[in-house]
């Protein structure tokens, strides 16, 4: 659904612990050239097409992704990159 937003070029979205619900979601963000977007607009642009329980709880903005030959997104170094958000 976030793919949809016409500033996001690309998105991964990772599952991180949370003390409250068990797991709640992280969104790793690319936007397209010249786009400007802010956490909160990511997780605004949920609202009335997700229910809030699936909106990322935290966004990071990135450049690129790290990926696998075949081109899939590697979710585990993105979480390794992070750690001190993803906790």
């Amino acid at each position: 659904m976030l793919r949809n937003h016409p500033d996001i070029e690309d998105l991964a979205v990772v599952g991180v612990a949370d003390e409250t619900w068990g797991e709640v979601g992280c969104a790793f963000v690319i936007l397209k050239p010249g786009a400007e977007l802010s956490t909160e607009d990511v997780i605004g642009f949920c609202e009335g097409k997700l229910a809030p329980y699936k909106w990322p709880q935290k966004v990071i903005f990135k450049a690129d992704f790290p990926r696998t030959a075949l081109g899939k997104v590697r979710k585990t170094v993105l979480k390794q990159q992070y750690p001190e958000f993803l906790q």
